[in-house]
């Protein structure tokens, strides 16, 4: 059985669009309106309580924006979902249903807040869609998913908004794509849906971002979507309006994850296999260098030469990226490898010339 069958996945990919925040029951329902009309399989999301760091901004229309949600299911058809941040938004949702709820960044990053609304949630017997926190943590993501399926909430799926970061770059926040790649690894029953908005940051980068996406193989999109986005109260850069998600939805080229063509599959095999066989050289080579690290450690601990020897370490990364950088390698996995290497590297010299280093002492005496 595809995961989600039955309650998340109609066809692929699924598509969760509506505006950042509901704003009026009019911008509501003719945005609603749009988007059904396009895609009447899709889920309409909107914010009704929106956390902001400090008062004074937009918070949101609260609990009567419940009511339009479901005047937007009665016309459209739409599934809605929007974000419940405290058990006292779960109590409104239980008056006024929704068909989803999503916890935010901000709710995920704190355990006590996703252990408190649980049992609320479970009550509900919806899905619970998961974003990730705010800063990287993939583990701290997982751990909200169990403790949600742990209190018996039996509906849940994750959504990829990306991460802050001092060096987001391009993007307003940082995708991390390896993040889900280990989530979708660690946890392959668990739907995931990239909110391609929160990472973009704006408009112009939402197709990119979204065929990323669809490209490793997650569930759906969610892209904010306004009636008239430059008028928005919140997030307006990220907003797109029905008629340009319309041509977002239509450009992207949706990959199958497998095929049945026998020559594909073989071809694959072995291009597979070939790929096993230089991993495990490129281990025994990794062993190799270790057995050197070792020697090095020693001849310096005899002769009373620290670990760290910046100058050479320096020397060692500019030579081998400027070489990767020749050789088509990106110069972020250069850095990221070898400073792997060199950690590694450091660790096993600090064996040698510390042998005790390995298991801390206990000072403090047993009770």
């Amino acid at each position: 059985m595809e995961k989600g069958e039955g309650w998340l996945l109609s066809a692929k990919p699924l598509l969760i669009a509506g505006p950042c925040s509901a704003e009026s029951k009019q911008q509501v329902l003719d945005t609603a309106r749009h988007i059904a009309k396009n895609f009447p399989n899709a889920w309409f999301r909107a914010g009704l309580w929106k956390p902001r760091t400090r008062p004074g901004n937009f918070e949101g229309v609260g609990k009567k924006g419940l009511v339009w949600l479901e005047a937007v299911a009665k016309e459209t058809g739409l599934k809605t979902i929007t974000e419940v941040g405290s058990p006292a938004h779960i109590d409104s949702i239980s008056e006024h249903p929704t068909h989803a709820v999503w916890l935010g960044a901000r709710t995920v990053a704190n355990p006590f807040a996703i252990d408190e609304m649980a049992a609320a949630l479970k009550s509900l017997d919806i899905p619970v869609f998961v974003k990730n926190p705010i800063h990287f943590d993939a583990e701290l993501w997982m751990g909200a998913i169990e403790r949600l399926k742990k209190a018996g909430v039996k509906k849940v799926a994750a959504i990829h908004r990306g991460f802050d970061s001092s060096s987001s770059g391009i993007y307003r926040n940082h995708p991390h794509w390896d993040a889900v790649i280990h989530l979708k690894a660690l946890m392959p029953d668990i739907p995931v849906i990239c909110d391609v908005s929160h990472i973009s940051g704006n408009r112009l980068m939402i197709p990119q971002v979204a065929q990323h996406a669809m490209d490793l193989d997650m569930d759906g999109l969610m892209i904010e979507t306004h009636i008239r986005p430059e008028e928005a109260l919140s997030d307006a850069d990220q907003q797109v309006s029905p008629v340009t998600l319309k041509k977002i939805v239509s450009s992207l080229t949706i990959r199958k994850s497998a095929s049945e063509d026998v020559f594909f599959k073989n071809r694959l095999e072995e291009l597979r296999n070939e790929i096993d066989s230089l991993d495990e050289k490129l281990l025994e080579l990794l062993v190799q260098r270790m057995s050197v690290s070792r020697k090095i450690g020693k001849y310096k601990e005899e002769n009373h030469v620290t670990i760290l020897q910046i100058r050479r370490w320096k020397k060692i990364l500019k030579t081998q990226h400027d070489k990767g950088l020749l050789s088509g390698l990106s110069a972020s996995f250069i850095e990221k490898l070898f400073n792997a290497i060199h950690d590694e590297s450091i660790r096993v010299q600090n064996e040698v010339m510390n042998p005790g280093s390995k298991k801390p002492k206990k000072y403090l005496p047993k009770v």
